[in-house]
């Protein structure tokens, strides 16, 4: 096995990675919550909860 059947394989499984990520990203499953993630800044910001951690030194 030299260099080239090497890079053969990791061409093969990134590529594979990629349809992987693409078909979860894609997919028919995901729809809805990439909908309602996409609808986020429209949001009333009443309705978004209150964020009360501060950073350490940080005055509220």
């Amino acid at each position: 096995m030299d260099i080239n059947d090497f890079r053969t394989v990791a061409t093969v499984l990134v590529f594979l990675a990629f349809m992987g990520i693409a078909w979860w990203a894609y997919g028919p499953s995901r729809k809805r919550y990439f909908d309602e993630a996409a609808q986020l800044p429209f949001q009333d910001d009443d309705a978004a909860p209150a964020i009360t951690a501060h950073k350490k030194g940080e005055q509220a």
